[in-house]
């Protein structure tokens, strides 16, 4: 079992302290270089900094040696005798530059998986957890071409949208963070305990602000949002109701000043006006991948769309699905094999074609749209 170097052990004692909330965090950032300097304080100049009393209290019974909260730090060291298992602290070189520029980023996360994937580009894909089945088969589609295009797809691991966009992104051969509202070894809902296995065999990450034996409590899902926004470029909402938990996603986002955006929906349908309401409210408007792509402006992305528009060739421009759908429904998969594209591209000109008017989608499949 490995030990804590006791800088290590200071951060994981500071994240269990009653009474520090953001506010009490940031008030001490002003005072303090090194946040682990408040074990070393002494009880006068603990109480000028106006710490609540259970926070104080709590300082001088470790100070004391006889705290409660030592027997946490086992825990996580338990933890931690697994390899694939890690703690991040705010002061370590390998914490999400990302997440630590939002005025409250969590002093520990603990990661499953690859650790420094927490660095790379992420779009964060949220949504409903009850998506129509357009949607969850959008967000799958959009997800997988996302991760060929060179991000990082970042979500909750939540029923619905969640799942299909780390899934999509699994699909894709890509990686996917999903940021969980308990700790890593109570794995919320039970059903996808298959789906994080697959995220940490294919190189992706499982992460959480919560000791790993925590279970679900309500109050903890609001700050798995605030990772999930903290960790990513911008925040993709693909369908939510308009009290959905995904708008408070959204509004992190905003909120961390990284970009918003929303994809619209049909106006019958309750799932697609969260959406509509972000989109009058601002946010970015999304009908295809690139939409995303270009705003965000990542090099890398910009170097493989233009490549992918340079191998296209004029042939593309007279859409090669097309001379494929006629009035009689066919399937994407049929649709793939013949026009020999990959189904992710498939799926997605589809939607774009659907939007513009010249195909219908139907449950016996896609066809042309009768003028």
């Amino acid at each position: 079992m490995p030990d804590l170097a006791e800088r290590q052990q200071r951060w994981l004692l500071l994240a269990l302290l009653p009474g520090l909330g953001p506010r009490s965090l940031q008030r001490l950032r002003e005072h303090l270089t090194d946040l682990s300097q408040l074990f070393d304080l002494a009880p006068a100049s603990l109480r000028a900094l106006g710490l609540r009393p259970n926070t104080l209290d709590a300082l001088q019974e470790l100070q004391q040696g006889r705290s409660e909260l030592t027997s946490r730090l086992q825990v996580a060291e338990d933890w931690l005798a697994d390899t694939d298992n890690h703690v991040l602290c705010l002061h370590d070189p390998g914490y999400p530059p990302q997440l630590r520029e939002i005025t409250d980023p969590p002093l520990v996360l603990f990661v499953r998986g690859n650790s420094s994937l927490l660095q790379d580009p992420q779009l964060a894909m949220v949504g409903t957890r009850h998506p129509s089945a357009h949607g969850g088969g959008t967000a799958r589609a959009f997800a997988e071409a996302f991760v060929q295009a060179g991000l990082t797809i970042t979500s909750g691991m939540a029923l619905g949208i969640d799942a299909a966009a780390h899934q999509g992104a699994l699909d894709g051969g890509g990686q996917t963070i999903a940021v969980w509202g308990t700790g890593l070894q109570r794995c919320y809902p039970k059903r996808h305990a298959h789906l994080a296995e697959q995220i940490v065999e294919q190189g992706g990450a499982l992460v959480s602000a919560f000791w790993p034996d925590m279970g679900p409590q309500p109050g903890q899902f609001p700050t798995r949002n605030r990772i999930i926004s903290g960790l990513s470029l911008g925040t993709l909402v693909v369908e939510a109701s308009l009290n959905s938990g995904s708008l408070i996603t959204a509004r992190l986002a905003l909120e961390h000043n990284r970009e918003l955006f929303a994809m619209p929906g049909s106006i019958h349908n309750p799932q697609a006006r969260g959406c509509h309401r972000l989109l009058r409210d601002g946010a970015y408007l999304v009908e295809t991948v690139q939409d995303v792509l270009q705003v965000l402006k990542l090099p890398l992305i910009e170097a493989l769309s233009a490549s992918q528009a340079a191998e296209a060739g004029p042939e593309a421009r007279k859409d090669p699905l097309l001379r494929w759908l006629d009035t009689e429904p066919v399937t994407a998969d049929w649709l793939s094999l013949q026009a020999d594209l990959p189904i992710h591209h498939v799926l997605q000109r589809l939607l774009e074609l659907e939007l513009e008017g010249q195909v219908i989608n139907s449950p016996q499949g896609y066809c042309r749209q009768v003028t």
